[in-house]
């Protein structure tokens, strides 16, 4: 729904730009507004998962869990940093995700820090995403 009003709302902020004979100012208003949808879209991410079969199925292949949450830019840098390695992690985002959420606040103290990595059982707050590539199996 954010990544819509985003969208919708640099329209408007465009349609008044370009009214003004602005089209320099207007491109780069709607730019700006068509990156912040983008950012907190999840269509950016990997497919997610819930909770409960994402720690299953992590359980049965040992690949880690990103619990995220749309917006967060810390979360955006690490799936940018993935890149096509993103596919193997399972991502879970906290916003849809009740019992994600609650893993996330476990870990954190009753805070919803994300993204919160959870390898071999353990959870990392905000791990460096180079980090992160390591800890991937080679078969997977």
């Amino acid at each position: 729904m954010l990544p819509v009003l985003f969208l919708l709302c640099g329209s408007l902020a465009a349609a008044g730009s370009i009214s003004d004979g602005k089209p320099v100012g207007t491109a780069v208003l709607l730019l700006l507004f068509v990156l912040l949808a983008v950012a907190h879209s999840p269509l950016v991410f990997p497919r997610t998962t819930e909770a409960s079969e994402a720690q299953r199925l992590s359980a049965a292949d040992g690949r880690p869990i990103v619990y995220w949450r749309p917006g967060c830019k810390y979360c955006l840098r690490l799936r940018l940093r993935l890149g096509r390695r993103a596919r193997q992690f399972y991502w879970v985002d906290i916003w849809r995700d009740p019992a994600g959420a609650a893993v996330v606040r476990a870990a954190n103290g009753g805070d919803e820090t994300v993204p919160t990595v959870v390898v071999s059982g353990r959870p990392f707050v905000n791990p460096d995403p180079a980090w992160v590539r390591e800890r991937l199996s080679p078969s997977a």
